[in-house]
């Protein structure tokens, strides 16, 4: 067969490092995609590089056969170019069949949900277009070997671009195309790159291009992927959202009605930072924190130092800001973008410094010491291992004041043994003598003190008689009748070991079981059709 375009080595090598540089995209893209719904963590990861490397390898496997049985370029490069479609498919209805499979599996699993929905999602999105782009080097090798003196080079050569197209689709995705455009159109970039190969590989094979339909039909379809997938919406069952957009760590949502504004870093999971307008108390774990600055002495101190570790939108800061007028506030947050959220939606005070680092490494560089260390960078399953350790806790404590506090938010409470505050609270206590605990009344979080000092839950209530603001006074006393003294265990976690992400996802588990329960009981009393009038 006649193709002088595969004549030109350098343009297979070029098909090579496209391909590869494809794979590494579309795998971050996925993760970017199932993140608002299954979370960021190690888990998920671990199911998308693991479903990805089976598809390569059957994709390996079947272009090598079919490379030997049928070394037809014309059908390698309509395998690209059913992937480059594929993936352009992937905005349009991705979003949709993750909650179908996730709707599905609720009713049908009762334990491992998050692991089976995610799996399950990667399979029917990614596997396929990634098991043909997996034919590609096996089939490439066929038409670039001409003998067994140049073969080794040639498959290094191949192998090579291969890699370096690799490497620059991980790094243009997470630095570039992801934070300036969005998932949804990083994967409709990459489909274009696939389309247009192919496009210059069957045009300059003069083929008869209403003969190849393969050309027209997939130009036509990606313009309608292009048309319908170019909304980065991942919350589209919501309407008149203030903001939606993507960092380079978050998908990000910002939400208003007359109350409030919130801002959600996930779909599924709950909401990271309110700004009340009529500037009253945020309500939840945020009010709870207040008791921190109390426990301290900050009637009794004319500055208190603050750091919050994981500031988000400012919540906290712009709480102690407004209720305690001697404060010196801090905060630390590794997404840059969630700050300037901060500015732009939710008043944050411009007076308070904001590090964009990482908590634990900004302990690491900084020499000073506070009264009050908040640590918030907890979310759902999404917990960073660095930051629940033994050596984290010792960080934090080394870097308090002899009579300072931490306090600690931790979300997805669970009264079952072994659960991941249980292991957060032990390995707290075994840095710190005195820990007392408070379960957030209505909510899944559960906040910890910790402090050196033994008296000071007392000296919160004495601190708390001195306020002159009589609600902010009432509702530390309120903390104080709710404190329960935490006895340490034996489940410490260390930088070594530390399994949050297993942990959390049992309790995850354990949240959606006792949210769908009812759901399930209407189901096996009426079927589908009795759910959904349930939410009509």
């Amino acid at each position: 067969m006649d193709r002088p375009i595969l004549k030109n080595k350098y343009y297979l090598y070029l098909t090579e490092f496209f391909a590869g540089m494809s794979v590494m995209a579309v795998e971050l893209g996925a993760s970017r995609l199932l993140a608002p719904y299954f979370s960021s963590s190690q888990i998920v990861w671990t199911i998308i590089i693991g479903t990805i490397m089976i598809a390569m390898a059957l994709g390996n496997l079947y272009g090598g056969r079919k490379a030997d049985k049928d070394p037809n370029p014309d059908k390698l490069y309509g395998r690209i170019i059913i992937a480059g479609i594929w993936i352009a498919a992937i905005p349009v209805v991705g979003k949709y069949i993750i909650i179908g499979i996730s709707a599905l599996l609720v009713f049908a699993v009762n334990s491992n949900f998050l692991v089976i929905a995610a799996f399950a999602a990667c399979m029917i999105i990614f596997v396929f277009p990634l098991f043909l782009l997996g034919t590609v080097t096996p089939s490439l090798v066929k038409f670039t070997v001409d003998s067994l003196d140049d073969s080794g080079s040639i498959v290094g050569k191949l192998n090579a671009f291969n890699t370096i197209g690799s490497i620059i689709g991980t790094f243009v995705p997470t630095f570039i195309s992801i934070p300036a455009v969005g998932t949804s159109v990083t994967f409709l970039i990459f489909a274009g790159i696939l389309l247009a190969l192919c496009i210059v590989y069957f045009v300059s094979s003069k083929i008869n291009f209403l003969k190849a339909k393969k050309v027209p039909i997939s130009i036509v379809l990606f313009i309608l992927c292009c048309f319908f997938g170019h909304n980065n919406s991942f919350a589209f069952w919501e309407s008149g959202l203030t903001y939606e957009g993507e960092s380079i760590y978050n998908y990000l949502k910002v939400s208003e009605d007359s109350r409030r504004v919130s801002l959600s870093t996930n779909v599924l999971f709950g909401i990271q930072s309110v700004y009340m307008k009529d500037k009253s108390f945020a309500g939840g774990y945020y009010d709870y924190c207040m008791a921190a600055p109390f426990m301290t002495g900050v009637n009794e101190k004319d500055t208190l130092d603050i750091l919050i570790l994981g500031n988000g939108t400012g919540t906290y800061a712009t709480q102690c800001k407004r209720y305690l007028g001697n404060v010196r506030l801090e905060g630390v947050e590794i997404d840059e973008k969630i700050t300037d959220l901060a500015v732009k939606y939710f008043e944050f005070p411009e007076d308070v410094p904001v590090t964009t680092y990482d908590g634990r490494a900004y302990l690491n560089a900084v020499d000073r010491k506070y009264d009050v260390i908040m640590v918030d960078a907890y979310q759902d399953i999404t917990i960073p291992f660095q930051m629940s350790s033994v050596e984290f806790f010792t960080l934090v404590r080394d870097h308090l004041t002899d009579d300072g506090v931490m306090v600690v938010n931790m979300n997805m409470r669970s009264d079952k043994e072994g659960n991941i505050n249980e292991y957060l609270s032990d390995t707290i206590a075994s840095v710190f003598p005195e820990v007392y605990t408070a379960e957030v009344n209505y909510y899944t979080n559960r906040e910890l003190y910790a402090s050196m000092n033994p008296a000071f839950i007392e000296r919160m209530m004495k601190n708390a008689e001195l306020e002159d603001n009589e609600e902010l006074a009432s509702l530390i006393e309120s903390i104080g009748t709710q404190l329960t003294v935490y006895k340490g265990g034996d489940h410490i976690m260390t930088d070594d070991k530390a399994p949050v992400e297993l942990l959390g996802m049992r309790v995850i588990d354990e949240i959606i079981r006792e949210e769908v329960s009812y759901f399930k009981s209407i189901y096996k009393e009426g079927g589908l059709k009795a759910v959904i009038d349930a939410f009509m």
